[in-house]
């Protein structure tokens, strides 16, 4: 099954999530929110928990880890835009948050973390931000970071079937307009299948007529 490549550079992507920063949370916040949430509910993090969140953008999912955490537990976050960050250091201070969440401008293809030091990790539609030959690299970060039985949530676009005008008219849009659009339907499931994470349990949903999964995985 044929899945779209992503035709943007880093930079590109870096400087268009700088300039949507402002207006992040209204165009994709109320939509995308049902998602994360399930997501989150999946990991069910427990008090005392080292977390980490990959593409936290503007932060409400890292505020609702930090949570759940707790002052014991530790949620670390990694953007690659400085005003993403900005936003959610603001966001994190406000909420009393900020003994409990780090925060890290940075690419996620190489985590700065120490191995086996994490109980947990989410990304919520970030993973599909990520070009074809860059997604096992940076699950196989994901799993080198995890401690031994960790878990992995995942929220992404899905790839499962190639039916669907919506699909057709995304990809359409992502093919022509590469840095506006730049996430596209993967095969998340697979994904983390051949990066030897063992799936536990894996749901499909719909966004606007296009298709969602959100698989909940683990570190053998």
């Amino acid at each position: 099954m044929h899945i779209s490549r992503v035709n943007r550079t880093k930079e590109e992507a870096k400087a268009n999530y700088n300039k949507i920063s402002k207006w992040y949370d209204l165009l994709t916040g109320l939509s995308e929110k049902k998602y994360r949430d399930a997501g989150i509910q999946k990991l069910d993090i427990q008090e005392g928990e080292n977390v980490l969140e990959i593409g936290f953008g503007t932060g409400n999912c890292i505020l609702n880890l930090a949570k759940s955490a707790g002052k014991s537990g530790r949620v670390y976050g990694i953007d690659i835009s400085e005003n993403m960050v900005d936003i959610t250091c603001l966001k994190v201070k406000k909420a009393g948050l900020s003994e409990t969440v780090i925060l890290k401008c940075s690419d996620a293809s190489v985590l700065p973390f120490e191995a086996c030091m994490l109980d947990a990790v989410f990304i919520s539609f970030t993973l599909e931000l990520f070009d074809t030959p860059e997604i096992p690299i940076l699950l196989n970060e994901c799993k080198r970071v995890l401690k031994k039985g960790g878990r992995i949530c995942i929220v992404a676009m899905s790839k499962k079937t190639n039916s669907g005008l919506m699909i057709t008219l995304y990809e359409w849009f992502h093919t022509k307009f590469p840095v506006l659009v730049d996430c596209r339907p993967i095969l998340l499931q697979k994904e983390l299948e051949e990066t030897g994470f063992q799936v536990n349990n894996a749901s499909d949903h719909f966004i606007w007529g296009l298709p969602v999964e959100i698989v909940l995985a683990k570190k053998d």
